[in-house]
This record gives structure tokens, sequence and C-alpha cells, in this order.
């Protein structure tokens, strides 16, 4: 622990001019009489640590001194690919893995280079959650993490949607995704890849036994193709609309994207008034009639009749209140 500490010093000062005991104890999270002594004992082994007194006094290495303890070890190196995504990295566990790695990087840059990270983390934040929800962040997720960077097995106790019970399963955890707040976990169970929501997990045991990775397993293209299909899977129901021009261009903000895409694509040409005829698919006719409700007179319902007579009433019940 303290031989970590003391490598983390001697980082911080080779990529600062000088730094002030205050400074270094806030970054190793020690007192600043646990600086002091580091200093000296790194002194004392040949590290050219130079204490200035005085009130506006520091630490600095002295003629240049550069270690060469700037190999990142396995989990850096994975972590530093994510640096850029603090919370996600947070809530996995890889926090401390991640601020060593970026700590290694930036010793080893050129001093031009030094204000590199700085510059990038005024310029770019991710913000990974939906607006208007807290960000909660799964119990197990830290457990499932380990286990996906050790591709480790995990026997895992689930609770399906729309279920009571929980049941078991032991999989082969592949990889993470983190999609508007939810975490979910892409897994082999057996000889298919499935996806599970990490919240959903009541209990996770991580074995010592590691499985054997199918390196052709492309995560990107997994997850853009079981999300596509659940999307799909929602739309239950279908309704018949006629959009104005300013109707079509605000549908695709209020339903599925790909849905409304697709239904305007096969859609007939417009009519005199510039109007078009589109058949959508829908999750529910609930649904459909809050999003149709919100295009107002840019929208017509023609089937199905009972979603038609109902915005008709609403509509009715708009008129009379504005009267």
């Amino acid at each position: 622990m303290r031989a970590a500490r003391l490598i983390k010093m001697v980082l911080l000062l080779q990529g600062h001019p000088a730094m002030t005991a205050a400074e270094l104890a806030r970054e190793l999270e020690v007192s600043e009489r646990t600086v002091t002594r580091d200093a000296q004992a790194l002194s004392e082994a040949g590290v050219p640590v130079y204490a200035d007194r005085g009130r506006a006094g520091g630490y600095r290495l002295v003629g240049g001194y550069r270690t060469r303890l700037t190999g990142l070890a396995r989990d850096e190196a994975e972590a530093l690919f994510l640096s850029g995504l603090p919370s996600a990295l947070r809530e996995m566990g890889l926090e401390d893995a991640a601020s060593a790695a970026r700590l290694k990087v930036s010793a080893a840059l050129l001093p031009s280079l030094r204000d590199a990270p700085d510059s990038a983390a005024r310029r770019f934040h991710l913000d990974a959650p939906g607006w208007f929800r807290e960000p909660e962040t799964p119990e197990l997720l830290s457990d499932v993490a380990q286990a996906v960077w050790d591709d480790r097995i995990v026997r895992a106790r689930y609770r399906r949607s729309g279920h009571d019970e929980d049941v078991e399963r032991e999989l082969a955890p592949y990889g993470l995704v983190l999609k508007a707040g939810v975490w979910y976990l892409c897994a082999r169970v057996a000889r298919d890849f499935r996806v599970y929501r990490i919240d959903r997990f009541s209990a996770v045991s991580v074995s010592d036994e590691r499985f054997a990775r199918d390196e052709g397993f492309d995560l990107p293209g997994f997850w853009e193709e079981r999300s596509a299909q659940f999307a799909r899977s929602l739309l239950r129901e279908e309704v018949t609309v006629r959009l104005s021009e300013e109707g079509a261009r605000r549908l695709p903000h209020m339903m599925d994207r790909s849905a409304v895409r697709e239904a305007l694509e096969t859609a007939g040409p417009p009519d005199a008034r510039g109007w078009r005829t589109v058949t959508l698919p829908v999750e529910s006719l609930e649904v459909a009639y809050s999003q149709l409700l919100s295009l107002g007179p840019e929208s017509e319902v023609l089937e199905p009749a009972g979603l038609r007579v109902r915005l008709a009433a609403a509509a009715k019940r708009q008129y009379d209140l504005y009267r």
C-alpha cells in the first residue's frame, strides 16, 4: 500500500513543477505529516525530492528527474479507455485504476503536453442518465463488472419482468452496457447470448472458474441488434394517421424513430394539401393516444375507429375549455 503511494507521489511531482504538502495530501488521501515522512523516505531511497521551506514552499523533483515507473497494469490500461466516463468508472469500481492510469500517462508526456488531460476535461463531459430521473447504481454492479473484466463464470439469481419468483442462471458475462442511466449485462447462457438488467439481480456469486471468450463476439453490434429487436417487440398495435408536413416533422420526437422513418418511407405521395397517410406500429392504443394528442391539429387518426373517437372527444373538451 505504501509502495504504491510512494510511486504515485513521484508521478505527481514529475507531472508538476512543485506541489505543496496540502496538495499532495489531498491527492494521496493522507495527512500532511505522512507526506513529509514519504518525501523523506523517497529522498533516502535516492529519489531527489527537494523540500522548499517557508509559507509558499512545497516539494519538487531536482534536476529534471524522471522515473521509469510508468508501465500500465492491465486493469489500468483497460480503465484508461473509459476515463471519459467518470460516473461509469465509479459505479463499476474502476475509479482508482483509471486515476492511476491517467497519472502514469500524464507523467510520461512531454512538458508541453502536460495540460492535455485538463484541456480535454474542460471540453468534454458525458452525463449518461436521462433527464428527470435520479441515477441509481445497482448494488451488485461492481461484482458483475469484476467478473466481466476477469472472464469469470457468474451464478446469479434474476427476476424476470412480469414474474414474481427469481430464476437461477449460470452466466458467462461478456460485456456491460450503460443505456440512459440503466446498466445491462450481455452474457452467454449455454450457447445463446442474452441481455439482463443488472438492477434485477438479487444475488451474484463470482466463480474462480474462467470461461473461454468467443473473440468474434462484437458487443456494440450485438447490443444494436438486440435493442432494435426489443424496440420492435414493444410495437404490438397499428394506427393509420394523416399527417401534415409539421406533424411528419414532429412525429419522430414522440414515437420510435426507426418505426416512424420506415412508415414515412413506405407511405404514398402527399395529397393536395401536403398531408400524408401512414400506418404506424405503436406500443398500445393508450400510448398512441398520448403521443398523437400532443400533435394537436397536425394529425388525424383514421383507424382504429375507437382511437379516432377518443381523440375527437379530447379535441372537443379542449375547444370548450379555451372557448
